[in-house]
């Protein structure tokens, strides 16, 4: 998406073939974050046609909550425009987020107050989800608290849910080990 388009992001009602390739990049995020035992989700947030911040989900690995795909690209934003002399503020404004799920309710809000205008996502997040699923941290009248920004979703929806089903179905290696014997 050219910048200049992002100025007018309320008249963008579809996901063009440009957004589709973006998130196709995003996915292979996701695998990666699958094949380190993470949950699959993968993100990009590109800034005039370039990937700024790239992320996926590294919960599992640095046993920290709040290492969500959106929150690792955030802190790569952060760490561009330090070294590309730019105020994040502005860079934000003009960043469209390409993401395999919805985001989570903390990451809409985190993405709510950095003003981003537009977020493209693969499928919905049924259990925790800000973009309308659960709450509509994205669109809702919360004064104070950023603005509102837009959704589109549905492209790649169903490798999304594959990607999530597979890894849900399978033993979590993360988890600690029960000491209550399971009944056969």
């Amino acid at each position: 998406m050219v910048m200049e388009n992002i100025e007018h992001v309320e008249n963008v009602t579809e996901i063009t073939e440009e957004m589709k390739g973006w998130i196709d990049k995003a996915f292979h995020k996701a695998q990666n974050a699958y094949d380190n035992g993470e949950v699959p989700v993968g993100c990009l947030m590109v800034y005039d046609k370039q990937i700024v911040g790239q992320g996926r989900n590294e919960v599992n690995e640095t046993k920290n909550a709040t290492r969500h795909a959106e929150m690792v690209a955030i802190d790569q934003v952060e760490e561009w425009c330090q070294k590309n002399g730019k105020e994040s503020s502005k860079v934000f404004e003009d960043t469209i987020l390409y993401v395999t799920v919805e985001p989570c309710i903390m990451c809409a809000g985190a993405l709510r107050l950095l003003n981003i205008p537009l977020v493209v996502y693969g499928c919905k997040n049924e259990r925790f989800g800000g973009c309308g699923s659960v709450l509509n941290i994205a669109g809702d009248d919360i004064p104070n608290y950023g603005s509102p920004f837009k959704c589109l979703a549905g492209y790649q929806a169903e490798n999304a849910v594959e990607m999530l089903k597979t890894f849900y179905k399978q033993e979590n290696p993360n988890a600690p080990r029960s000491k209550v014997r399971k009944k056969e």
